[in-house]
């Protein structure tokens, strides 16, 4: 069960130590089992209560999962483990595919747009008691959401997409709750899962996103929550497509109390429609971060979602952060107003690049996929070994272990450094690295 470690302490938070000390330093292997509470708690002469106490701490910190009778066990990647850690050092002259950054040459200057935030700000400075939203921001973003077609609803900010995606879960979930989550996914959604202690049910993904039947499957099996990547998937570039929207609401439709996260990050970089899952079930929310068409560093995510969500995620933020600078919210709001992006310009920038190496792959009998967004995924036989003879080569990119859970292996290509004239390069590299690889779906 646990080798030779031995858990030890005689309060929980001593036990609660214990434990992760051996996951941290490698003694209790992920996927190790736990003894049972009454056992260890004969074996450290402590009452049961304390025991449980202990697991329970572990469970919310992401370390450790409880599967009714089959007991507790080590995640399979803990929270402490986070997938990024996974990231090779890129070495000097070796390009960088895999860092997932936008091209800085097609985000907007702010130099205007602080300015003019900031004489705002020197007009009507921003104290304490005021509106959470800045007005203008929320009359925009409301607009955008209406022209898309998302359901009425109040608008919230956050600091980026990940923190709303983690308020809205937080505002219902719970520790032990099952959380359905694309696979090949957003590896920081899926380490995000595991630090609140939630119960990963992967769904499979194609270009379409989340497969029907996967996520038929996954509410049966007690999914409270579907976090969908809407555009843009990371890091497969799958879109949901209207079909594809269509049957999944018509599932989501039987099962009314399943939470509904919509992930559209890509909102300034994708030229095809949004088709929202929103307003089906009971509670849902839409996220919308400002990161890949106007700057990672501006750290602002508009979000609607049904009135108890909404309340739920703004009352708990007060009691946090309290509010999301309005210095960075009118600083977002000039650049919108200003248009600072061609938003179809870049959506064609990125679909260039990303189809051009798609297609390059393809003649070279190596199936990739790419529907939207910044990203190429190509499945693999041997994932460290494409990475390592592409490093070689003089191009990196991301391990495809940062995205799964089940799913098969694969390369995450970011094409926003990629120039039109060295797709052919890069084909070249890949095709060498990774052999041709048969079709079937992204994930």
């Amino acid at each position: 069960m646990l080798g030779d470690y031995r858990i030890v302490g005689r309060r929980a938070s001593d036990i609660a130590a214990s434990v992760e000390a051996g996951v941290g330093s490698g003694a209790l292997a992920p996927g190790a089992l736990l003894p049972p509470m009454r056992e260890l708690a004969v074996e450290l002469g402590v009452n049961p209560n304390t025991v449980a106490a202990a697991y329970r701490t572990l469970r919310e910190r992401g370390v450790i999962e409880t599967d009714g009778r089959r007991g507790s066990r080590v995640r399979a990647r803990p929270a402490s483990a986070p997938r990024d850690a996974l990231r090779m050092p890129v070495p000097e002259g070796v390009r960088d595919l895999a860092a997932g950054n936008p091209d800085v040459s097609l985000l907007p200057s702010l130099d205007g747009a602080l300015a003019a935030a900031a004489r705002r700000c020197a007009r009507e400075p921003v104290l304490y008691g005021a509106d959470p939203v800045a007005p203008e921001l929320a009359r925009r973003a409301r607009a955008d959401f209406d022209a898309d077609g998302v359901p009425a609803g109040p608008v919230g900010v956050t600091s980026g997409a990940l923190d709303g995606i983690e308020r809205v879960l937080v505002a219902h979930l719970r520790p032990g709750d099952a959380v359905a989550v694309e696979d090949p996914g957003w590896g920081s959604v899926l380490d995000l899962a595991a630090a609140l202690g939630l119960r990963v049910l992967p769904v499979a993904v194609d270009d379409d996103g989340p497969v029907v039947e996967a996520v038929a499957r996954a509410l049966a099996e007690g999914a409270r929550a579907l976090v969908v990547t809407a555009r843009a998937q990371n890091p497969t570039g799958a879109a949901v497509g209207a079909g594809r929207a269509g049957e999944l609401r018509a599932l989501l439709e039987r099962y009314p109390q399943t939470l509904v996260v919509d992930d559209d990050h890509g909102h300034g970089i994708v030229d095809l429609p949004l088709c929202s899952l929103g307003g089906v079930t009971r509670h849902w929310a839409l996220v919308r971060s400002v990161a890949k068409a106007y700057g990672p560093d501006l750290r602002v995510a508009v979000l609607t979602g049904d009135a108890v969500t909404m309340d739920r995620v703004r009352g708990r933020q007060r009691l946090g952060p309290g509010w999301v600078s309005r210095l960075l919210q009118d600083v977002v709001v000039e650049l919108w107003e200003s248009g600072a992006v061609d938003r179809a310009a870049v959506a064609r920038s990125y679909g260039e690049r990303r189809d051009g190496l798609v297609a390059a792959l393809a003649r070279r009998g190596v199936a990739a996929y790419g529907r939207s967004g910044m990203n190429v995924w190509v499945p693999v036989g041997d994932e460290t070994g494409a990475v390592t003879r592409l490093l070689a080569a003089g191009w990196a990119v991301a391990a495809g272990a940062r995205f799964r859970v089940d799913s098969g292996p694969g390369i995450r290509i970011t094409v926003s450094g990629v120039g039109a004239g060295e797709i052919e390069e890069l084909a070249d590299a890949v095709g060498s690295a990774v052999g041709p690889v048969g079709g079937g779906r992204a994930g």
